[in-house]
């Protein structure tokens, strides 16, 4: 297996120790974190494949009352800005 990191920003926020305790009683690798009224949970998720890994944690996060409202890996920032500058470099 492989260790695949990833973040699941949340459609609502957590907002007290019983939505913390709710979602952490669904998994044991992922860490929340909720600033300026977003939550997202980091991930370190051991699967066969990426895609498992995060449909599974959507999944785990989806057994209690929240829906995730996207997925973040650390390879999306480095593609958004290399779509970016593409973008531009079309454009301008």
């Amino acid at each position: 297996m492989t260790s695949f990191q990833f973040t699941l920003i949340l459609a609502e926020p957590e907002e007290s120790e019983v939505d913390a305790d709710a979602l952490y009683a669904q998994f044991n690798d992922g860490t929340l974190i909720t600033s300026e009224g977003v939550t997202r949970i980091e991930f370190d998720r051991e699967a066969a494949s990426l895609s498992e890994a995060i449909h599974s944690a959507i999944g785990d996060v989806e057994n209690t009352r929240f829906r995730v409202a996207h997925v973040e890996t650390p390879e999306s920032h480095v593609v958004e800005g290399i779509n970016a500058e593409l973008l531009a470099s079309h454009t301008g």
